[in-house]
């Protein structure tokens, strides 16, 4: 009985044709830009290649339709791959260059592809966050508003009325949603916010020589702020202390 020979599956080709754009991170836009488009010690473009275990070396030729340099025969035709004030469209003809885009080291580091669902799926969170901080900054207390825009704009802060700080909030969490809401979850916001506010009403004083907080009326120490530590977030986690508690009370009574 005749046995049939199996004949082995083609791997389907899933390539989409299409033009693509590419871009410099960070948002630079130099005259010109050209990125590395062969292997060397300096710019080492290989790719690990898990189907055969091994990195593979890569180099862009525009006379060869694979990438690798393993896979290219006979004289190469190497090309400089340029981007124009950091852009660089590459047209669906152009397969080859695009592979060797979608392999390059360099990728998601240096340069990216402009992609129109992952823009729109970023911009979508982006709307999302900004309604979540505004929801939050309309509910607020002035007390919680004050401690927060201290953050922003510091002493400023002491000579705003409920309005001016109702509206700077919410221009605040409008800009920057991603800090308004960290600031929102930060439980020691309101006890920095009482420390500066006890220093600007003259409470305590602060020796900035020796980092040391000391009450204003008899010059009896409170705090030494350790070293390289912002003064008032330490004086914020010295009020969770046993001792800390008692004086943050007391300077409560005492504020404006």
């Amino acid at each position: 009985m005749e046995t049939k020979e199996k004949k082995p599956k083609v791997k389907k080709d899933t390539w989409e044709y299409k033009d693509r754009n590419y871009f410099l991170l960070e948002n630079k836009q130099p005259l010109t830009y050209t990125l590395p488009s062969r292997h060397s010690r300096r710019y080492p473009l290989v790719w690990f290649d898990k189907a055969k275990g091994y990195e593979r070396e890569l180099r862009y030729a525009t006379n060869q339709q694979s990438i690798f340099v393993d896979e290219q025969e006979g004289n190469v035709t190497l090309a400089h791959i340029v981007f124009q004030k950091g852009h660089l469209m590459v047209p669906k003809e152009k397969r080859n260059l695009q592979e060797f885009l979608l392999h390059h080291p360099h990728r998601n580091l240096v340069f990216k592809e402009h992609d129109k669902i992952a823009v729109a799926e970023d911009k979508l969170v982006s709307l999302e966050l900004e309604i979540e901080a505004l929801n939050v900054a309309r509910e607020l207390e002035v007390d919680a508003l004050e401690a927060i825009l201290r953050v922003e704009v510091g002493s400023e802060v002491s000579n705003m009325n409920s309005k001016e700080l109702k509206r700077d909030i919410l221009l605040f969490a409008k800009s920057n949603p991603k800090m308004f809401l960290a600031l929102v979850e930060d439980e020691n916001i309101h006890l920095r916010n009482v420390a500066i506010k006890a220093l600007e009403q003259k409470i305590i004083k602060y020796d900035a020589k020796v980092k040391v907080f000391k009450w204003s009326t008899n010059n009896k120490k409170l705090l030494t702020v350790p070293f390289d530590e912002n003064p008032f977030s330490a004086m914020a986690a010295w009020f969770k202390t046993d001792e800390g508690m008692e004086v943050l009370s007391s300077i409560e009574k005492k504020l404006l």
